[in-house]
């Protein structure tokens, strides 16, 4: 393939997601990149524990709160990637702009959904 329709391509693409800018040092992409990773690998231990949850816990939690508790850390999951998406696409068009960062709103978000399921978790526990 020719190198330049390549890199053409690559630009008009860049443009229309990332609305425009000029190409950021790859070092703060690769950063931005590791970022969205760590999320991903957090969304998926919440999935994991949701799942584990599910089907583990059958003697330790009443039906309806085994299965609220594994709906949140789902759920939590599930927000947490599609935020790290969302947020990799918001620091890339910053980086791109040479504007300030957006303000990290899955962090809260997983604070107070980890502080709930915990909570929860710690109720029946004590319970029994």
């Amino acid at each position: 393939m020719n190198k330049s329709l390549t890199t053409a391509g690559r630009h008009r693409f860049a443009a229309r997601v990332l609305g425009g800018g000029t190409e950021p040092d790859p070092r703060f992409t690769l950063a931005n990149e590791r970022t969205f990773l760590a999320w991903i690998r957090t969304s998926l231990a919440f999935l994991a524990g949701g799942i584990a949850v599910e089907a583990f816990t059958e003697d330790l939690f009443p039906a309806p709160i085994r299965t609220l508790l594994a709906v949140v850390l789902l759920l939590l999951g599930v927000l947490i990637s599609a935020g790290a998406a969302w947020r990799w696409v918001g620091v890339e068009r910053s980086l791109r702009r040479k504007a300030p960062l957006p303000l990290p709103l899955i962090a809260p978000l997983l604070g107070i959904g980890g502080a709930i399921a915990s909570a929860v978790l710690a109720v029946f526990v004590l319970q029994n």
